[in-house]
């Protein structure tokens, strides 16, 4: 390697030190302007606040919260996955919250560290919204049951059922059994390849077994899953939907299940046959 390490680290430091200045904001307030951005562009708000003992605190001043208010329903990061994933951002970055604010206490000489910790923290934050987009399955489910629980009450709902009227009932698990109009209505949530392989061995036995019975498919993406399972699953399976298609699911579900099993209340699709 022919670089001056020397020479290389002081215009390191000098270029990192141009992306990173701090303006007063107000007589108790700096801002630390970084090279942080939200994906629309928006720049991380981080400021600076003295404390007592000479301790300075690094906060977003709750802003990071209100910022992914603006597309996601924040209170999903509290809980299920997402809370995990949260608190172990906050525990491997040392960033601490209070009442959505995240916030490092740090002494002078470590403020410059702290910085970037806060704003990869922030960063980690952030990319939780992907599981949004990108469902991973562990949030899938929790997702398939809220959005469940809007349309039908929990009482009618009986999670991990298992089909007594063949043999071996429990190698065949169902997601999901509610009381339909002419027969029982299966939903199996299916966010990738293995569920559906799973799910077509699933409905080909209920169908051995004559198993009188509806189904409904509920994906994660569909086109994730490939053609030939999905040929296989669809030629046994009922009907089709996309989780994220939350109007087109809770007609399919109201047209198999009797208006008193709903939480349709004055929902047009609650009448629809």
């Amino acid at each position: 390697m022919n670089f001056d390490i020397d020479k290389l680290q002081k215009k390191l430091c000098e270029l990192m030190c141009a992306e990173v200045t701090i303006k007063p904001r107000n007589e108790k307030l700096l801002v630390v302007e970084t090279p942080f951005y939200f994906a629309d562009g928006d720049i991380y708000q981080i400021y600076i606040r003295e404390m007592s003992g000479g301790i300075l605190r690094l906060t977003d001043m709750g802003h990071t919260m209100i910022h992914l208010s603006y597309e996601n329903d924040i209170d999903k990061f509290k809980k299920g996955t997402r809370g995990n994933i949260l608190n172990q951002i906050k525990a491997e970055t040392s960033v601490e919250e209070d009442n959505g604010e995240f916030f490092i206490d740090t002494p002078l000489e470590h403020i410059a560290f702290n910085i970037f910790r806060l704003g990869q923290a922030l960063t980690k934050i952030v990319d939780v919204t992907f599981l949004n987009r990108a469902r991973a399955e562990s949030t899938f489910y929790e997702d398939l049951r809220e959005q469940l629980l809007k349309i039908v009450p929990e009482d009618k709902i009986t999670e991990e059922y298992f089909c007594t009227e063949i043999e071996q009932a429990k190698d065949y698990p169902i997601d999901y059994k509610i009381d339909g109009k002419d027969a029982p209505l299966f939903l199996f949530g299916i966010p990738g390849k293995d569920k559906a392989q799973l799910t077509t061995i699933v409905i080909e036995r209920l169908l051995r077994g004559k198993v009188n019975f509806d189904s409904l498919l509920i994906f994660a993406d569909q086109t994730l899953i490939p053609r030939n399972a999905l040929a296989r699953l669809s030629n046994v399976g009922g009907e089709m939907v996309s989780l994220d298609a939350f109007d087109d699911l809770s007609r399919k579900i109201y047209r198999k299940i009797p208006s008193n099993e709903s939480n349709s209340g004055s929902s047009s699709f609650g009448n629809t046959n």
